[in-house]
């Protein structure tokens, strides 16, 4: 027996309205096939729509009630019975009859009085047919499942990457406590925002603004290569300790560069992170850091990120300084309208900055992490 093989007998449902039919191909069918029979439409769907559903139906045209066509019509507008072959087996003969029955989606189409041979061929012909049918169905389902879940795997692979290496990055500088995942939230809302606007569409499209999502946790991951005399002085910096500082841009995208090269491929999820961690502290007037990018040359991505971050910087309490209230962040942001951010981005944010009052109340620190230790990163995003 090979897969195309139907492991037990199959089952064939005879209808017709005629008992002495019934009879008779029962009688043709029973020692190769399990047969069901039903002498009107209605209890042949009934039949059919069961949990153990027939594998082949052979119908009878002329039926008091619903006839052939109407049955034929019924089951293949359920999605339990439409896969279902039908042969018609039937005394209408003319031309027309078949061409009609076949239109409506019948297999084959048998003519009384009925050649016994023949009958037998054109059911077992059928019934290979359907289980290669079945195969092929069975066969695409299960590849589709894989390809599924091995998409599912990726995005798992893609989700613990970015989360081992933020994480890395926060056991450096605990006091920010959940500013990743608020700023991961803050720029989805800017970019769902924005995704209809001409400008930012053709970029902000939904496989776009969920690698955003991913890669925003990236965005200061440089700071593991920070000394702790800088990272974490409580006090402002010295010209000298700023410029190191500045460093992180650049050092968090050479070490996602660095794991991307490790991986021996080009990554979209980790090149909008390179864009995020390199480019976040750039300004629209070309007054940022670290290469003096203006307008449109700073990656959209960094530019969604400088908004989100700079916000979180102002509302955050550190030992340092109290937390700003929202509507004094909002007009910060206002202010910085062309000179520090995209006038587009600070338009779009002035309409949701509720969502971001939000998100904030949502993720909101502990008291512990609010009372830890001061860090100096959020400082550097405010100059």
């Amino acid at each position: 027996m090979n897969s195309l093989d139907y492991p037990v007998r199959a089952t064939i449902l005879v209808v017709d309205d005629t008992p002495e039919n019934l009879d008779l191909m029962s009688s043709l069918l029973k020692d190769d096939y399990k047969v069901k029979v039903a002498n009107g439409g209605e209890k042949a769907l009934r039949i059919a729509q069961a949990e153990n559903p027939p594998d082949l139906i052979l119908l009878d045209i002329l039926m008091p009630g619903m006839d052939g066509y109407q049955v034929l019509d019924g089951l293949k507008h359920d999605p339990r019975t439409r896969d279902i072959p039908v042969i018609f087996l039937t005394a209408k003969a003319e031309v027309e009859d078949e061409k009609m029955g076949l239109e409506l989606g019948a297999v084959d189409y048998i003519t009384k009085p009925i050649s016994a041979p023949i009958v037998l061929a054109r059911v077992k012909t059928q019934l290979a047919l359907k289980a290669a049918a079945d195969f092929l169905r069975d066969k695409a389902a299960f590849l589709e499942e894989e390809v599924a879940k091995r998409t599912r795997e990726v995005r798992a692979i893609q989700d613990v990457t970015i989360l081992a290496m933020a994480s890395l990055a926060e056991t450096r500088d605990s006091d920010t406590g959940n500013h990743i995942r608020r700023t991961q939230y803050y720029v989805k809302a800017l970019a769902e925002h924005l995704k209809t606007t001409p400008r930012f569409a053709w970029f902000l499209t939904e496989a776009n603004i969920d690698l955003l999502f991913k890669s925003a946790p990236l965005h200061d991951i440089g700071k593991v290569g920070i000394a702790d005399r800088i990272l974490l002085k409580p006090g402002h910096f010295d010209s000298q300790e700023f410029e190191i500082m500045k460093t992180h841009a650049a050092l968090g995208r050479d070490a996602i560069a660095h794991a991307e090269k490790s991986l021996g491929a080009d990554v979209g999820f980790l090149r909008m992170a390179k864009e995020i961690a390199l480019s976040h502290q750039e300004k629209w007037d070309g007054s940022g850091y670290p290469e003096g990018l203006s307008g449109d040359e700073i990656p959209i991505a960094a530019r969604l990120m400088a908004i989100a971050d700079v916000y979180d910087a102002l509302i955050s309490r550190r030992v340092y300084k109290e937390a700003m209230p929202h509507e004094n962040a909002v007009q910060i942001i206002a202010d910085g309208k062309a000179s520090h951010f995209d006038p587009d981005m600070v338009d779009a944010f002035l309409l949701i900055h509720e969502e971001f009052r939000a998100i904030a109340r949502r993720f909101a620190d502990s008291d512990s992490a609010l009372e830890s230790v001061a860090k100096r990163t959020d400082q550097v995003a405010g100059n």
